[in-house]
């Protein structure tokens, strides 16, 4: 028998075992706790409420990151720097929740009957979203940093354009790729009990290799791109209030400085969301939990925040930017033919 795991990336808490049916079918981003089939069915909120919440997840990031593409792409004044990286920000959550109801269906369905290319796909996709994210709010904060430097220097910046943008934006897509590139590897439909599940199917020793896929998914995914967006935050504020405390420097402008802070709130409520997520898994890997009912109810409420993040960023974009606010209701205005 292979050896397999129903995880794509950093489970939270649990782990599992091909001997007992897995509750966390249709969710590939690393939950993994397990209770034999006996059992499963008294849990009616694992298996009713939570495919609801992941429904609206889906809906409401649907519309509301094609809204941003939409108006990104058709307003003309939106076509700035810190918009190119929205842009792909955008995409990356809009491709999660295009494939999000086939994970929804796993679920309620208990069985994958999708074919082994769509898993593979469904789990790269899965991990695109834990990887991408976190990416390019670091290429915004690179950038913040380097306006804010910038202005501090009162020096100008020819080589901060659109078109640059747009080729660090397919690098960021690029290196994306290559580190889910794993993951699509071990991908694959594994058969349980006439039961099938997409999941990771290592080699042996299964363990060794489900902790450092752990480990890969939590320093790439987490420890390095956050180390260096808060040296990068650090050093900004540093910068500004020296900024302040000298008479001959110029200020920040208006425009400029609701920019940066539309930047931090949106890379806040990023790491509001993941954090969690990525904290249960040095939980799991420091930690010896027993599978209970609570333990997975925590598990999927950690995995459904991490999923929010995906529909939550097109709000900040109306609440804290008067471009897109105004871009926004404009679209939305029903104009006479």
């Amino acid at each position: 028998m292979e050896n397999v795991s129903n995880s794509s990336g950093v489970p939270p808490f649990c782990n599992d075992s091909v001997d007992f049916y897995s509750l966390t079918s249709g969710n590939h981003t690393g939950l993994n706790c397990t209770l034999p089939p006996s059992e499963m069915y008294f849990y009616v909120d694992l298996y009713v409420i939570f495919p609801v919440i992941y429904s609206v997840i889906c809906a409401v990031g649907l519309t509301g990151n094609t809204a941003v593409i939409y108006v990104i792409l058709k307003a003309p004044k939106m076509k700035t720097v810190t918009n190119m990286f929205i842009l792909n920000l955008a995409i990356a959550d809009d491709l999660f929740t295009l494939v999000l109801p086939i994970s929804i269906a796993e679920h309620l369905l208990n069985d994958w009957p999708f074919g082994e290319v769509l898993c593979k796909v469904i789990i790269s996709i899965d991990h695109y979203n834990i990887f991408s994210s976190i990416y390019f709010l670091t290429v915004m904060s690179i950038d913040r940093y380097l306006v804010v430097l910038a202005t501090v220097r009162s020096k100008r910046m020819p080589y901060r354009t659109y078109r640059a943008a747009k080729i660090i934006s397919l690098c960021v897509w690029i290196l994306v790729i290559l580190i889910v590139m794993p993951f699509t590897v071990f991908a694959g439909v594994f058969v349980n009990d006439k039961r099938k599940r997409c999941v990771l199917m290592f080699p042996p020793p299964e363990s060794s290799w489900f902790k450092a896929s752990r480990i890969y998914t939590l320093i790439l995914g987490f420890a390095i791109p956050v180390s260096t967006i808060c040296i990068l935050y650090t050093m900004m504020l540093y910068k500004l209030r020296n900024m302040r405390l000298n008479s001959n420097a110029k200020a920040l402008d208006k425009a400029k400085k609701k920019v940066t802070i539309m930047v931090f709130i949106v890379l806040a409520v990023c790491l509001f969301c993941w954090t969690p997520f990525h904290l249960s898994t040095i939980v799991a890997l420091t930690t010896d939990l027993r599978t209970t009912p609570l333990l997975i109810r925590i598990s999927y409420f950690i995995v459904s925040l991490s999923y929010a993040n995906s529909c939550l960023n097109p709000f900040l974009y109306a609440f804290l930017d008067d471009s897109f606010r105004k871009a926004f209701k404009k679209m939305l205005e029903c104009r006479p033919a």
